[in-house]
């Protein structure tokens, strides 16, 4: 008579009980997805609602809050909030913008929003060199792209950001 080695029924025992609950697996429903997390749970989630609803002054308040100056899209947020505002401070955007492209280069938003900001102190060729760093990253359909190419395209028929 044939004798099983302890491991061999050990390892035979763990397949079938592996097949077993994959054959039960594919005959019940796969689990909804985790819930998306909070908005609490999102450090700029307030200031994101602000600049939503044009609330330039209030964004930046918030952001000030958060004070996360290390991260790419604080500074982001925080340079588009300041060019937003009734008396844009475009020095401080640029400061913000800088930031965020030195922390992550590739940042699709302060690419395109440093090219904007460019086009509002009449600097074509640097709005020029963010909307080409966007189209080595990104291709069509890409928001950032897309708008920086619509603002560049305005710019040069109206003089105007």
């Amino acid at each position: 008579m044939y004798r099983s080695h302890p491991l061999r029924a050990c390892l035979a025992a763990a397949l079938a009980a592996g097949l077993w609950a994959t054959a039960q697996a594919a005959d019940t429903p796969e689990p909804a997805p985790p819930a998306a997390r909070p908005a609490a749970a999102e450090p700029l989630a307030a200031a994101r609602a602000h600049l939503a609803a044009q609330r330039w002054q209030a964004a930046i308040t918030e952001l000030k809050k958060v004070n996360a100056s290390g991260d790419a899209d604080w500074n982001n947020l925080m340079g588009y909030a300041l060019r937003k505002q009734a008396k844009p401070d475009l020095e401080g955007a640029q400061r913000h913008y800088d930031a965020a492209l030195r922390i992550n280069p590739a940042h699709l938003g302060a690419l395109e929003y440093a090219g904007e900001l460019a086009l509002m102190k009449n600097d074509l060729p640097t709005a020029e060199a963010r909307l080409a760093a966007l189209a080595r990253l990104c291709s069509t359909p890409c928001e950032p792209l897309d708008d920086l190419k619509q603002a560049i395209a305005r710019f040069k028929a109206t003089g105007k950001p």
